[in-house]
């Protein structure tokens, strides 16, 4: 593995650490907020954390009129499978355990190699064994006892399916789209688009004081953050191994709630976190010449 190789991967790393510990985060807003409202303050929160960095890159930048249409289109469309992914998978934890949602919104690991590989790209073998290490390894992590199928799995299959979008559009764009742009376009697109949608929603100025760290944890550091770190380290990795490393946010939810709430970890859970810790340093070995 290169230098810039392992660099960009510790980036999607702490992308992922920063997403797990905003789920206590997450959880916390949705007993004030409606997850419509909720996720339009995050965004805006996250237009402003990037607005200076943004101003300053398109100083430096010289961006030009075909160029810039071209960086709102992927804006637009990262911030469409953004939006839709977010939403749906808030809707869907109304309905369904956090487990089964945690399990099944982490999907996405598979989902993207299925259609990286339906569009003519070749994924390696240790690719492919190392997402199935990882499913397994997310099933001990976050299924107790029975799996049973709700009508809020389907909520969160679709944000699975969604968040795929999002990881394969900012590879489609980010070869040709400086990151902090693109990054800062794709939160504007979520304000935007949930500022009309909000008003659907009932809420008061109380229900955002009660919020408010909450918000700013997930508008600061999840939104703001750790996107823009997710669209700077993929510029240079494979939207596989990318999906497979920061499907680790799971890891690291169950690490923070052992850590910071006192919840316990079974044998078996850890058991799983260490697969899926495996699994992405099988994807790192040197890539075979048998491909699939």
């Amino acid at each position: 593995m290169k230098k810039g190789e392992l660099f960009h991967l510790l980036l999607l790393v702490m992308t992922a650490l920063i997403w797990g510990m905003a789920f206590v985060a997450q959880s916390l807003g949705a007993d004030h907020l409606g997850p419509i409202t909720f996720l339009t303050a995050r965004s805006w929160l996250g237009v402003a954390v990037l607005t200076p960095l943004m101003m300053r890159t398109y100083r430096q930048e010289s961006i030009t009129k075909e160029q810039m249409l071209y960086l709102l289109k992927g804006g637009c469309t990262c911030g469409f499978f953004l939006f839709t992914g977010s939403l749906l998978q808030q809707m869907g934890i109304a309905y369904t355990t956090t487990a089964n949602a945690g399990f099944i919104t982490a999907l996405y690991m598979i989902i993207v190699p299925i259609i990286y590989g339906l569009s003519g790209k070749k994924i390696p073998l240790q690719i492919w064994a190392s997402v199935l290490i990882s499913v397994f390894g997310l099933y001990l992590l976050c299924i107790r006892g029975s799996f049973q199928i709700n009508p809020g799995d389907a909520l969160t299959l679709a944000c699975a399916f969604m968040f795929a979008g999002q990881i394969l559009s900012i590879n489609h764009f980010v070869k040709d789209c400086q990151p902090i742009l693109l990054s800062g376009l794709q939160f504007l697109f979520c304000a935007v688009v949930g500022t009309f949608l909000q008003f659907l929603e009932p809420k008061s100025l109380a229900d955002f004081q009660a919020a408010l760290l909450p918000l700013l944890y997930a508008g600061i550091f999840s939104t703001g953050i750790a996107y823009t770190l997710q669209i700077i380290a993929q510029k240079n990795v494979n939207p596989t191994v990318a999906s497979l490393v920061m499907c680790l946010e799971s890891v690291f939810s169950a690490l923070g709630g052992w850590l910071l709430l006192d919840q316990v970890l079974s044998p078996v859970e850890l058991f799983g976190c260490a697969l899926m810790f495996i699994a992405v340093l099988i994807s790192q070995l040197p890539v075979k010449t048998t491909q699939v």
